[in-house]
């Protein structure tokens, strides 16, 4: 642990009865002041995480500590976490300032000094002058900024943030996205979000934990998932992939398909089995001749910035295309991809295994 860790879990699980357990010896470290995102399927465990550090729950077992002190049992209003819920929990009774203000009423804040850390509140998230207005008269995107601003109005030291935009139409949320990541950098804060949603997570995130069934797949920059997936899940939940069976015939060279090609991979044993991913924009549509795989074009759909093909090779693998050219229904093509666009995936590969297996091989390099 650093002196940046604000947020530490060892060893946590979190079981409801014998028969079931959504967090399954969950661990991590989490530094201060960055944009954390807990991304993965319903019922992976990523808002039972996000429960826990605000003391809604408790572990069943293992603990979890903030700035290094043991937090299993301290309660929630004692923490310094604030949490912006799904459907913001506003007071429809209540007007924005008094929104903002309740929970320093709670603690009995002087009167004038509610007034200027309301109204700080307030510019932050762009609604100086809303302070009268009811929540009733406030549009969604409003409403959120009203949640965020109560939560920012007690200083606390870490935001959760429990799919805010989930209810938003497609352009409002692109637009929260860029505002609360712009907010986040403004305030210095520690921001933990949880999505289900792979291009918020994407968009928004310093570090993304991808949770599935409890456990965390794997961690690390949005570039660093998406380049390089340690698993089938995690391939397949992050962006479209091509992923298909092959063998590590030795470093650098990897078949598939019915062909060998050189990789950029190592690593590995002789002959291995893995699994190839190979992102759809990574593919080019050529001649048949002059590809590495041929494929026959099975349907094609005008996605706005690019024609997405569903193609399928002669041993019936699907690969998906995005490409700028429009295709021929039916016609045999060609595919032709750099050696950087393969990704090989070891089979059943844990993330420290994956991350030892890659410093080991860089360090002969």
């Amino acid at each position: 642990m650093t002196n940046d860790t604000i947020i530490r879990f060892d060893n946590v699980t979190k079981s409801y009865n014998s028969n079931t357990t959504v967090l399954k010896g969950v661990s991590f470290e989490l530094e201060r002041g960055k944009f954390y995102t807990l991304l993965g399927p319903s019922g992976c465990g990523k808002t039972t995480i996000l429960r826990i550090i605000a003391g809604f729950e408790t572990p069943s077992t293992g603990d979890v500590f903030m700035n290094g002190k043991r937090v299993n049992d301290v309660p929630a209003n004692e923490r310094q976490v604030n949490t912006v819920f799904q459907d913001y929990a506003l007071f429809p009774h209540l007007n924005v300032f008094e929104n903002v203000a309740f929970g320093l009423r709670i603690k009995k804040v002087k009167e004038a000094e509610i007034k200027e850390r309301v109204a700080e509140a307030l510019k932050f998230v762009n609604l100086a002058g809303y302070e009268m207005r009811e929540i009733t008269e406030m549009s969604g995107g409003q409403r959120q900024r009203v949640a965020i601003a109560r939560a920012i109005v007690n200083d606390p030291e870490v935001i959760l943030l429990d799919e805010p935009l989930s209810a938003l139409d497609l352009k409002l949320r692109t637009e929260m996205q860029y505002e609360l990541r712009e907010l986040q950098q403004r305030l210095g804060k520690t921001f933990i979000f949880v999505t289900h949603d792979q291009e918020e997570a994407l968009a928004m995130s310093d570090e993304i934990f991808v949770l599935n069934e409890g456990n965390i797949q794997q961690s690390g920059t949005p570039v660093d998932i998406y380049d390089e997936p340690i698993n089938r899940f995690v391939a397949d939940f992050i962006g479209e992939s091509n992923i298909v069976s092959g063998t590590m015939i030795e470093d650098y060279k990897v078949q598939f398909a019915g062909r060998t090609f050189e990789c950029v991979d190592g690593g590995m044993k002789p002959n291995e089995k893995i699994d190839v991913v190979i992102r759809p924009e990574d593919l080019h549509v050529t001649t048949q001749e002059a590809g590495k795989i041929s494929v026959r074009v099975d349907t094609q759909l005008f996605r706005g910035v690019h024609y997405e093909l569903s193609t399928y090779d002669q041993d019936g693998n699907e690969w998906l295309v995005h490409s700028l050219k429009q295709a021929e229904v039916g016609a045999q093509v060609g595919l032709d991809f750099e050696p950087e666009a393969i990704h090989i995936m070891r089979l059943n590969e844990t993330e420290e295994e994956f991350d030892a297996r890659l410093e080991a091989y860089h360090d002969e390099d």
